[in-house]
């Protein structure tokens, strides 16, 4: 048998590892995918004032900070038995959607599509795979000139969310008790001039792309299976008695069934902690234990009903009734944009529902004590957060984020995480050049950026986990 170890992963959020196996017909025989920094929010968390997790939860991630926020909010609302009104709803939702409408550009342009085109000779794509390009010169530099628009359709997306939330990456204006932003007419018109630039932008050149895609690489359909399984907790409500765009789910074997948060829990056998294993998350720890002897990451293995699950944007389409062709490298993708059409357009009534000058906020105050869950999406699929509450302080905080769903390790049965079970069996062309392993791993577009370097707030340095580079 022979390895390859990808280390990093580049063209994702954060630091990840990739360390399979070959046969001897170079088909992967076994897989590793280990998140290699630490993160330890949950700990930052203790001891503070509610309100503040829908700030803090925030620097989790600069990509998709808005749904740490809106998880945070809700849990915190939960315990005080309060739900924002509608007006507060809508604004969530078009800041969160503009959040996922930058989100899957980024991923598809800018994160994925070199695995399918080669760069322009010039830093910083030179250097890249040139192995099975199928594209000729002319699709190419389409492809290219659209890899160059898409970057101003994401600014113009962040432009867009920061009308209502503030400022972005981190939202300035979503807390427990709603969205305090007081939208005026003029601030809607502007909203709806950047929304139709970016539908047009994905009605037609998105759209064009990711087809060309699929009918390039449709052999794509059949790569990357992993388990089949998926998951969503729901996300962006239709109006206040819990009606959800993307409903609340499960996928086994193709059939679609419900989803109850009690199933839920998170175990830690190759993981770098010495928390209990196999807690629910609403009573789950985090105690760091770095070279733990035979863990690999800093990720848990969520698990429900003690089954790997998948996340993300094929869980919400499939669930919702909008695709069900299948689980597969090209399923994400084309499942990515079925998503992003349908957002789009549900953006457009959510913005004609908002009253002008309307409040969206409730000064609900901070709870005495009490424990909930705050559930939703994001961009890279199910995100919750479980909150604890005593003497107005937080007592107790647990996170489990999309990228811990699809890139976890081995649970304690020994079952891989869905990444990890995806690159099994993949067959290999070429060892030098793995692309089929990067088109792999980044359909499930991983992010680990929640993963931090801890330091005190005097700027020394506390705790430092050194990677040795590859072949040390």
């Amino acid at each position: 048998m022979s390895t390859i170890k990808l280390d990093p992963v580049t063209r994702l959020e954060g630091h990840l590892k990739v360390e399979v196996t070959l046969d001897a017909n170079n088909a992967v025989a076994s897989a590793t995918v280990a998140g290699m920094l630490f993160r330890d929010f949950e700990n930052m968390l203790l001891n503070r004032p509610p309100r503040d997790a829908a700030f803090l939860t925030q620097r989790i991630c600069g990509v998709c900070p808005v749904p740490q926020a809106v998880a945070s909010s809700k849990a915190v609302e939960k315990i005080k038995g309060f739900k924002p009104n509608l007006q507060g709803l809508l604004l969530r939702n078009l800041i969160q959607g503009a959040n996922f409408l930058d989100s899957g550009i980024t991923h598809f342009y800018h994160l994925s599509l070199l695995d399918y085109i080669q760069g322009p000779q010039m830093s910083p794509w030179t250097g890249g795979y040139t192995q099975d390009l199928r594209f000729n010169a002319a699709d190419t530099q389409t492809l290219t000139d659209h890899y160059i628009s898409a970057l101003q359709i994401r600014r113009k997306a962040n432009e867009m969310a920061a009308i209502f939330s503030g400022k972005l990456p981190h939202a300035a204006n979503i807390i427990p008790g709603g969205v305090t932003a007081l939208p005026s007419s003029t601030e809607i018109t502007n909203f709806r001039n950047y929304l139709n630039e970016i539908q047009s932008f994905i009605s037609n050149t998105y759209q064009s792309d990711v087809n060309m895609l699929a009918s390039a690489y449709s052999d794509y359909y059949n790569v990357g299976t992993g388990y089949g399984n998926l998951i969503t907790f729901g996300v962006f409500d239709t109006n206040t008695s819990g009606g959800l765009l993307f409903p609340a789910g499960t996928v086994i074997g193709g059939t679609v069934g419900a989803f109850n948060e009690a199933n839920i829990k998170e175990y830690n056998k190759y993981s770098y902690y010495s928390s209990p294993s196999g807690q629910a998350p609403a009573s789950g720890t985090t105690t760091a234990s770095y070279g733990k002897s035979g863990a690999y990451t800093w990720l848990k293995s969520p698990r429900y009903n003690n089954t790997p699950f998948e996340a993300g944007p094929l869980a919400r389409v499939w669930v919702s009734g909008d695709y069900r062709r299948g689980v597969s490298v090209m399923d994400r993708h084309m499942a990515r944009y079925v998503e992003m059409s349908k957002l789009v357009s549900n953006m457009q009534t959510w913005l004609n529902q908002l009253t002008a000058g309307a409040s969206g906020f409730t000064n609900i105050g901070a709870p005495v004590s009490g424990s909930a869950s705050g559930l939703t999406e994001a961009p890279r699929g199910a995100i919750g957060h479980w909150v604890s509450v005593s003497s107005s302080k937080i007592s107790r905080y647990q996170i489990i984020t999309p990228t811990c769903w699809n890139a976890s390790p081995m649970d304690d049965a020994g079952n891989p995480g869905p990444v990890e079970k995806a690159l099994i069996g993949t067959p290999v062309a070429n060892p030098a050049q793995p692309v089929e392993l990067l088109r792999i791993v980044h359909s499930f577009d991983p992010c680990t950026g929640c993963s931090v370097h801890v330091m005190s707030p005097e700027g020394v340095e506390m705790s430092k986990f050194v990677v040795q580079p590859l072949g040390k």
